[in-house]
Protein backbone atom coordinates (compact mmCIF):
# COMPACT_ATOMS: atom_id res chain seq x y z
CA UNK A 1 0.00 0.00 0.00
CA UNK A 2 1.45 3.75 -0.88
CA UNK A 3 2.51 5.60 2.32
CA UNK A 4 -0.69 7.76 4.06
CA UNK A 5 0.34 11.02 5.55
CA UNK A 6 -2.59 12.82 7.90
CA UNK A 7 -2.34 16.72 8.64
CA UNK A 8 -4.42 17.62 11.52
CA UNK A 9 -4.00 19.63 14.92
CA UNK A 10 -2.88 17.25 18.11
CA UNK A 11 -6.25 16.51 18.87
CA UNK A 12 -8.87 13.99 17.84
CA UNK A 13 -11.76 16.46 16.20
CA UNK A 14 -12.23 15.63 12.40
CA UNK A 15 -9.18 13.60 11.96
CA UNK A 16 -10.77 10.86 14.50
CA UNK A 17 -13.04 9.24 12.44
CA UNK A 18 -10.19 8.95 9.34
CA UNK A 19 -7.75 7.01 12.13
CA UNK A 20 -10.38 4.71 13.46
CA UNK A 21 -11.48 3.68 9.60
CA UNK A 22 -7.03 3.02 8.76
CA UNK A 23 -6.64 1.29 11.91
CA UNK A 24 -9.30 -1.22 11.51
CA UNK A 25 -8.64 -1.76 7.80
CA UNK A 26 -5.04 -2.53 9.11
CA UNK A 27 -3.27 0.46 7.09
CA UNK A 28 -0.30 2.18 8.31
CA UNK A 29 -0.49 5.96 8.29
CA UNK A 30 1.98 9.09 9.26
CA UNK A 31 0.34 11.50 11.62
CA UNK A 32 1.45 15.07 11.08
CA UNK A 33 0.75 16.93 13.43
CA UNK A 34 0.51 20.71 13.50
CA UNK A 35 -0.30 23.16 16.47
CA UNK A 36 -3.00 25.54 16.01
CA UNK A 37 -1.18 28.65 16.32
CA UNK A 38 1.67 27.14 13.63
CA UNK A 39 -1.66 26.74 11.13
CA UNK A 40 -2.60 30.50 11.97
CA UNK A 41 0.79 31.53 11.44
CA UNK A 42 0.98 30.38 8.53
CA UNK A 43 4.02 27.79 9.24
CA UNK A 44 4.72 25.71 6.11
CA UNK A 45 2.23 27.44 3.92
CA UNK A 46 -0.31 24.48 5.50
CA UNK A 47 -3.28 26.84 5.42
CA UNK A 48 -2.18 28.75 2.47
CA UNK A 49 -2.80 25.36 0.35
CA UNK A 50 -5.49 24.47 1.91
CA UNK A 51 -8.24 24.22 -1.17
CA UNK A 52 -10.93 25.40 1.82
CA UNK A 53 -8.53 27.07 4.44
CA UNK A 54 -9.30 23.76 6.84
CA UNK A 55 -7.60 20.45 7.79
CA UNK A 56 -7.53 17.54 7.93
CA UNK A 57 -4.93 16.90 4.98
CA UNK A 58 -4.89 13.50 3.88
CA UNK A 59 -1.84 12.40 1.21
CA UNK A 60 -2.22 9.37 -0.63
CA UNK A 61 1.04 9.10 -2.08
CA UNK A 62 0.92 12.38 -4.57
CA UNK A 63 -2.57 12.75 -4.30
CA UNK A 64 -3.72 15.11 -1.56
CA UNK A 65 -7.62 15.26 -0.28
CA UNK A 66 -9.34 17.94 2.11
CA UNK A 67 -12.58 17.80 4.11
CA UNK A 68 -12.88 14.91 6.37
CA UNK A 69 -15.92 13.45 5.13
CA UNK A 70 -14.59 13.71 1.57
CA UNK A 71 -11.28 11.60 2.64
CA UNK A 72 -14.11 9.12 4.90
CA UNK A 73 -15.88 8.52 1.80
CA UNK A 74 -12.94 8.18 -0.77
CA UNK A 75 -11.42 5.60 1.72
CA UNK A 76 -14.39 3.83 1.76
CA UNK A 77 -14.27 3.47 -1.63
CA UNK A 78 -10.73 2.46 -1.67
CA UNK A 79 -11.67 -0.36 1.00
CA UNK A 80 -14.31 -1.48 -0.19
CA UNK A 81 -16.89 -0.24 2.59
CA UNK A 82 -18.62 2.19 0.80
CA UNK A 83 -21.98 -0.38 0.18
CA UNK A 84 -22.39 -3.33 -2.36
CA UNK A 85 -24.78 -1.85 -4.49
CA UNK A 86 -25.79 2.02 -5.14
CA UNK A 87 -28.83 2.02 -3.09
CA UNK A 88 -26.32 0.93 -0.05
CA UNK A 89 -24.21 3.70 -1.46
CA UNK A 90 -26.40 6.02 -1.59
CA UNK A 91 -28.20 4.64 2.26
CA UNK A 92 -24.48 4.99 3.71
CA UNK A 93 -24.04 8.10 2.55
CA UNK A 94 -26.80 9.77 3.61
CA UNK A 95 -26.41 8.16 6.97
CA UNK A 96 -23.26 9.70 7.14
CA UNK A 97 -24.89 13.23 6.39
CA UNK A 98 -26.82 12.09 9.55
CA UNK A 99 -23.83 11.64 11.35
CA UNK A 100 -22.19 15.12 10.24
CA UNK A 101 -25.39 16.82 11.35
CA UNK A 102 -25.26 15.42 15.12
CA UNK A 103 -21.39 15.86 15.06
CA UNK A 104 -21.93 19.63 14.44
CA UNK A 105 -24.87 20.02 16.98
CA UNK A 106 -22.39 18.93 19.19
CA UNK A 107 -19.80 20.85 18.77
CA UNK A 108 -22.02 24.10 18.35
CA UNK A 109 -23.11 23.31 21.90
CA UNK A 110 -19.20 23.11 22.75
CA UNK A 111 -17.81 25.75 21.41
CA UNK A 112 -21.00 28.47 21.04
CA UNK A 113 -23.07 28.06 23.94
CA UNK A 114 -22.71 27.00 27.93
CA UNK A 115 -23.05 24.88 30.26
CA UNK A 116 -26.72 25.79 31.16
CA UNK A 117 -27.87 24.50 27.53
CA UNK A 118 -26.41 21.36 28.31
CA UNK A 119 -29.93 20.39 29.03
CA UNK A 120 -31.58 21.54 26.25
CA UNK A 121 -28.40 19.90 24.07
CA UNK A 122 -29.14 16.42 25.98
CA UNK A 123 -32.91 16.42 24.66
CA UNK A 124 -32.30 17.13 20.98
CA UNK A 125 -29.42 14.77 21.75
CA UNK A 126 -31.69 11.70 22.60
CA UNK A 127 -33.95 12.91 19.52
CA UNK A 128 -30.78 11.92 17.58
CA UNK A 129 -30.19 8.84 19.14
CA UNK A 130 -33.48 7.45 18.47
CA UNK A 131 -32.75 7.94 14.73
CA UNK A 132 -29.84 5.86 14.88
CA UNK A 133 -31.35 3.65 17.17
CA UNK A 134 -33.95 3.32 14.21
CA UNK A 135 -31.17 2.50 11.45
CA UNK A 136 -29.79 -0.33 13.54
CA UNK A 137 -33.05 -1.90 14.43
CA UNK A 138 -33.88 -1.99 10.40
CA UNK A 139 -30.50 -3.60 9.25
CA UNK A 140 -30.35 -7.38 10.70
CA UNK A 141 -32.11 -6.52 13.57
CA UNK A 142 -29.32 -3.72 15.47
CA UNK A 143 -27.39 -6.56 15.34
CA UNK A 144 -24.49 -5.56 12.72
CA UNK A 145 -23.78 -2.58 11.22
CA UNK A 146 -25.86 0.57 9.99
CA UNK A 147 -25.95 -1.29 6.31
CA UNK A 148 -25.18 -4.32 4.69
CA UNK A 149 -23.37 -7.17 6.53
CA UNK A 150 -19.96 -5.16 7.15
CA UNK A 151 -18.55 -1.90 8.45
CA UNK A 152 -18.84 1.16 6.47
CA UNK A 153 -16.87 4.35 6.75
CA UNK A 154 -20.21 5.91 8.61
CA UNK A 155 -19.98 3.02 11.25
CA UNK A 156 -16.50 4.78 11.92
CA UNK A 157 -17.99 7.99 12.17
CA UNK A 158 -20.76 7.71 13.83
CA UNK A 159 -18.90 5.31 16.49
CA UNK A 160 -16.37 9.06 17.10
CA UNK A 161 -19.36 10.77 17.22
CA UNK A 162 -20.99 8.50 19.77
CA UNK A 163 -17.72 8.66 22.11
CA UNK A 164 -17.75 12.16 22.04
CA UNK A 165 -21.14 12.97 23.40
CA UNK A 166 -20.29 9.76 25.75
CA UNK A 167 -17.60 11.74 27.24
CA UNK A 168 -20.25 14.51 27.94
CA UNK A 169 -22.85 12.29 29.34
CA UNK A 170 -21.66 8.96 29.86
CA UNK A 171 -25.21 7.36 30.31
CA UNK A 172 -26.44 9.40 27.55
CA UNK A 173 -26.76 5.66 25.39
CA UNK A 174 -28.18 3.82 28.24
CA UNK A 175 -31.93 3.87 27.21
CA UNK A 176 -30.98 2.68 23.34
CA UNK A 177 -29.94 -0.96 23.41
CA UNK A 178 -28.86 -1.38 20.20
CA UNK A 179 -26.37 1.64 20.17
CA UNK A 180 -24.88 0.32 23.26
CA UNK A 181 -24.69 -2.62 22.01
CA UNK A 182 -23.41 -1.58 18.43
CA UNK A 183 -20.84 0.32 20.04
CA UNK A 184 -19.37 -2.46 22.44
CA UNK A 185 -19.17 -4.52 19.28
CA UNK A 186 -16.93 -2.34 17.09
CA UNK A 187 -15.00 -1.49 20.63
CA UNK A 188 -14.12 -5.64 20.49
CA UNK A 189 -12.91 -5.41 16.68
CA UNK A 190 -8.95 -6.09 16.99
CA UNK A 191 -7.46 -3.55 15.22
CA UNK A 192 -9.40 -0.93 16.79
CA UNK A 193 -8.92 -2.11 20.22
CA UNK A 194 -5.37 -2.05 19.67
CA UNK A 195 -5.31 1.72 17.98
CA UNK A 196 -7.46 3.10 21.34
CA UNK A 197 -4.98 1.37 23.79
CA UNK A 198 -2.42 3.11 21.43
CA UNK A 199 -0.66 6.30 23.17
CA UNK A 200 -1.36 8.72 20.37
CA UNK A 201 -5.08 7.85 20.49
CA UNK A 202 -4.64 8.50 24.47
CA UNK A 203 -2.81 11.42 24.69
CA UNK A 204 -4.85 13.37 21.88
CA UNK A 205 -7.71 15.43 23.58
CA UNK A 206 -11.33 15.39 21.58
CA UNK A 207 -11.08 18.85 21.08
CA UNK A 208 -8.54 22.21 22.28
CA UNK A 209 -11.47 22.44 24.74
CA UNK A 210 -10.39 19.07 26.49
CA UNK A 211 -6.56 19.66 27.14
Amino acid sequence: MPGYTLTYFPIRGRAEAIRLLLADQGASWTDDEVQMQDWAAGIRDLKKNAVFGQCPRFQDGDFVLYQSNTILRYLGRKYGISGSNDQEVAIIDMINDGVEDLRMKYYKFLFLENESNKEKYLTELATWLGFFEKILSNNNKGTKFLVGDKITYADYNLLDTLQCNLDLSPTCLSPYPLLSGYVERLLKRTNLSNYLKSEGRKRRPITPKHK
